[in-house]
């Protein structure tokens, strides 16, 4: 039996459904672990994660055991085992699991037992929990194989460590949420670790899939619960770990346990960058993955389209972005020229389509229906839907998807005209308050993302975050005429969204009751807008869609 094992530990992006890909990609990193003896993949990484109704598809589940055969053959040449999680199913019930090859074939297989059915996760309804899982047997080793949720209650470790588990591989596709990175190590894996006496090797996946998205940062754990390795963020990585067996309790006893040298310890990226990589890695693989050549979005000169922007130049290149500017009669001289410098600033290409002949012919069109009423929101919206028009005529024209631009405020309260600048394919700011958009436009005007594709220095001028925010759609128009200041609302939204708290709760904490009350109402009446709105990452606990997921009609209010 061995006393040194090297594990590798390969955190990678995955392609929901392609199992050949997947699979190709897995072999590949195999080729070149020389030295290797066992190479660890990410949760589901075989047929990706989360499959979501996919996997209620039978031929899926055919292929990919086939698929996985194909894996465990390919282990016949004496090389490294591999840790390859999968769907697989026993006695007619479908279960997320991990499998083992080795020496051609597939040596072992253990099933998740903890599954999430909470915000993003609804694993009860495709999966049946798994027994309480037994330790695997190594090269010397007693490996336990908890999966992702497993560790996040006690009893899977427990289990794994009274029947004589001596290393955990913790598999997962963990989806990134605002400050989760310290909850995984303090919170989770280092208790996990310290209550077992166990080192705890904890692997995630990176890469965006849909509304959410993966932040890697796979890591290793003592069982003093000091931290031995730590991975990168945000970018696929392949690490070998060193692990050797020392000898532990009395002298003489004759004891051992595992221990892994330590390693590089990367340093993980700090708020706001955090959030900001997610945006540029979600759009960046939503954008890629569904073949689009590029993006097309309107650039108003405010600062959700700048950051927007912005954004996307960092995920996808100056040259895959195409910006467009539509002034009306309404756009001042200052938002022209914010737009241009910023397209500048970012090497784009920007074009201008003035929208008033299209304005001017509703309102000629119009006019026999709207006689005797005074102009309001309706003529407010056409000039919205008619830039949606205009960019999505270009989306159709040439191939780029439309990026939309609107923020978490807006949506919150229905502060977005629903088919006009709703219009598109993908929101990056679908869960960023408006403080957060200021937040992530001051931070990338003096730093650029670690994986951002765009240029040093300053992104958007200074005035676009400074100005007064406004839609122009009326004459001096601004956004504090209709909502309240920006800290406010988001401070209240936070509270009714995020945290479920009713009227009186968030008056007792010192806001106006009539504010609270209007916002209140404004967010259960904009429902019906968000179920229409295009997909967007999510970045905090609670955004809209899978995570709350309120009916559109109903009657219930807080105060």
């Amino acid at each position: 039996m061995a006393d040194t094992l090297i594990i590798t530990l390969a955190q990678l992006n995955q392609k929901v459904g392609d199992l050949a890909a997947n699979a190709a990609t897995m072999l590949a990193v195999r080729e070149r672990a020389e030295g290797s003896d066992l190479i660890v993949y990410p949760e589901m990484q075989l047929i990706g994660y989360p499959p979501e109704d996919l996997i209620l598809k039978p031929a899926l589940i055919e292929r990919a055991a086939i698929a996985l055969e194909a894996m465990a053959a390919a282990t016949a040449d004496g090389g490294p085992a591999m840790l390859v999680g999968s769907v697989f199913v026993r006695d007619g019930a479908l279960h997320n699991g991990v499998a083992l090859l080795d020496q051609g074939k597939v040596a072992a297989v253990r099933f998740k037992v903890e599954l999430p059915n909470y915000g993003t996760f609804d694993e009860k309804r495709y999966f049946l929990p798994g027994p309480l899982p037994e330790p695997v047997p190594f090269k010397g080793a007693m490996l336990g194989l908890p999966i992702c949720e497993d560790i996040w209650q006690p009893e899977v470790c427990r289990h794994l460590a009274a029947q004589g588990a001596d290393i955990f591989l913790c598999i997962n596709g963990s989806p990134y949420e605002i400050d989760k990175d310290v909850l995984r190590i303090d919170g989770v894996a280092k208790r996990r670790a310290i209550d077992t006496g166990i080192p705890l090797a904890y692997l995630n996946r990176v890469g965006g899939q849909d509304e959410v998205v993966f932040d890697g940062a796979s890591f290793v754990v003592g069982p003093e619960g000091a931290l031995w390795v730590q991975m990168p963020d945000w970018e696929e990585a392949i690490v070998d770990t060193v692990w050797q067996k020392v000898p532990s309790g009395a002298q003489g006893s004759g004891g051992h346990r595992w221990r892994c040298q330590p390693g590089v310890v990367s340093e993980l990226a700090e708020h706001p960058e955090d959030i900001y990589c997610a945006m540029v890695l979600a759009l960046r693989d939503y954008v890629n993955t569904n073949r689009f050549p590029g993006v097309v979005l309107g650039l108003s000169g405010g600062i959700d389209s700048a950051i927007c922007a912005a954004i996307a130049v960092d995920a996808l290149g100056p040259e895959r972005v195409w910006c467009v500017m539509m002034p009306s009669a309404y756009t001042s001289a200052e938002s022209l020229e914010d737009a241009e410098a910023c397209a500048k600033m970012l090497g784009v290409r920007l074009d201008t389509i003035p929208i008033s002949p299209a304005v001017d012919a509703f309102a000629d069109m119009l006019a026999p229906a709207f006689e005797g009423r005074q102009p309001d929101l309706a003529e407010e919206n056409l000039q919205s839907r008619i830039r949606g028009t205009t960019l999505m005529a270009l989306s159709n024209k040439f191939g780029p998807m439309l990026v939309t631009t609107g923020n978490k405020s807006e949506m919150s309260v229905g502060y977005a005209t629903i088919y006009g600048d709703m219009n598109g394919g993908y929101n990056p700011l679908k869960d960023a308050y408006k403080t957060t958009v200021f937040a992530i436009s001051r931070w990338r005007n003096k730093a650029r993302p670690k994986i951002g594709l765009g240029p040093e220095g300053m992104v958007m001028p200074e005035r676009i975050i400074t100005k007064p925010p406004s839609a122009e759609l009326r004459p001096d128009q601004k956004d504090s005429d209709s909502l309240p200041d920006y800290a406010v609302l988001d401070a209240i939204l936070l509270g009714l969204v995020e945290h479920e708290k009713s009227v009186d709760q968030l008056v007792a904490e010192g806001f106006d009751h009539a504010t609270v009350s209007r916002i209140e109402r404004l967010l259960n009446v904009a429902e019906y807008k968000r179920r229409q709105a295009p997909p967007g990452v999510k970045l905090g606990m609670r955004n809209f869609g899978r995570d709350r997921r309120y009916p559109i009609t109903h009657g219930f209010r807080t105060g």
